[in-house]
């Protein structure tokens, strides 16, 4: 395993770090995925070889599988991995509405971890709205608080807004030791993006990168015009290692998490972390990768990565897996088979056409994306 700096904090990350957002679930009698029901076995497994292949710091929070990640992650760090590793999860800013809610939320997050002290914590999915609500509640006061008293090591917060909050956020406080951005060749522009990377390890600040493979898009499922694209490089990589490989080569960033959901993801990014090192991607590659941006962008119209910050939904749509059809549809121009799987797959109550345009999702989603509007097209494309 590879081990960088981060920022100016006395601790050397794995360039791996362990993300507990996609981690293998359960399924009901119909065969549908379950997000609420961790299969504990299969994660902790995974969990627990990614910390005996070197990685020491793992990345949960309050939300994240429904609100039971934290749960499964106090239990799956018994047996003397705890110890080995750095953990870090988060609080849900918006939860924040009266004096008291910031300690008590805490209390239930290390009740949850079973721990008396939490390494990381961070402000979660920060934004324009989120920052006011921070700011509002007196939450950076009360997160003072808790770093006095121990319950949290150092602070830091995950940034979902435009270049313009971020600047704002990084300046409100001093009390910043890192912050965790989303960062990949297709988003190098978007929110925080390289300004941001550039600013925050300007200032001394570790920097997380997240959502390196795009939820997962940039690695699965790849079109035809992409794979003619990877195949011209001289060296040989699947398209996760691209991925990964090119947020590693970029010497601000500290270290990236990935959303691991299958040991077979675990043991091929130990894999391409081990080869990983700031500035490994020549001028040649490098092109490349903007090569494949740029067909990537020619061909996928919605800019989700099935986060699912939306989730659940009041109506009952399946938000994420309506967007990634709509994509595939149109990444490769295979239409009839997206209408097959949304009439095969898609319980009625799960479709697009049960969006009731309520705008519960938007202030949830970190793209921005403008669910309602993209609701009605994939309906009207997806149903024909």
């Amino acid at each position: 395993m590879q081990y960088r700096e981060f920022g100016k904090i006395d601790f050397k990350p794995s360039a791996l770090g362990f993300g507990a957002m996609r981690l293998p679930v359960l399924s009901d009698a119909e065969g549908r995925p379950e997000f609420k029901r961790i299969d504990y076995p299969a994660a902790t497994a995974m969990l627990q070889r990614a910390i005996e292949g070197g990685v020491n710091y793992v990345d949960t929070a309050w939300m994240y599988h429904e609100d039971t990640c934290e749960t499964w992650l106090g239990e799956a760090l018994k047996g003397g991995y705890r110890e080995r590793v750095k953990i870090a999860t988060k609080m849900p800013v918006w939860n924040v509405k009266k004096p008291g809610d910031f300690d008590r939320i805490l209390g239930i997050q290390l009740e949850r971890l079973q721990e008396e002290h939490i390494d990381f914590y961070l402000l979660h999915s920060l934004d324009a709205s989120h920052w006011k609500n921070v700011v509002e509640q007196g939450q950076l006061a009360s997160a003072e608080r808790a770093l006095a008293h121990g319950r949290i090591g150092h602070l830091g917060f995950s940034f979902h807004g435009t270049y313009e909050d971020f600047e704002e956020i990084l300046a409100a406080s001093d009390m910043w030791e890192f912050c965790q951005i989303q960062f990949n060749y297709m988003d190098e522009d978007y929110q925080a993006g390289r300004r941001g990377l550039e600013l925050a390890a300007g200032k001394g600040l570790g920097v997380i990168v997240m959502e390196p493979v795009r939820g997962g898009a940039l690695a699965r499922h790849v079109p035809p015009p992409v794979e003619a694209l990877w195949g011209e490089a001289a060296v040989r990589r699947s398209p996760a290692e691209w991925a990964l490989q090119w947020v590693w080569s970029e010497p601000e960033v500290s270290f990236l998490l990935s959303g691991m959901s299958t040991m077979q993801h675990v043991e091929e990014d130990l894999e391409f972390a081990q080869r990983s090192r700031p500035g490994l991607l020549s001028a040649e590659e490098l092109d490349l990768v903007r090569r494949v941006r740029d067909v990537y962008r020619e061909l996928s119209p919605i800019p989700c990565t099935s986060c699912r910050y939306c989730m659940p939904c009041p109506q009952g749509v399946s938000i994420p897996d309506v967007f990634e059809l709509y994509n595939d549809a149109h990444m490769f121009d295979d239409l009839s088979r997206r209408r097959w799987a949304y009439s095969a797959f898609f319980d009625e109550s799960e479709r697009a056409d049960q969006c009731t345009a309520c705008g519960d999702c938007l202030e949830k989603c970190p793209q921005d994306i403008d669910i309602p509007t993209w609701m009605e097209k994939a309906q009207a494309f997806l149903a024909g």
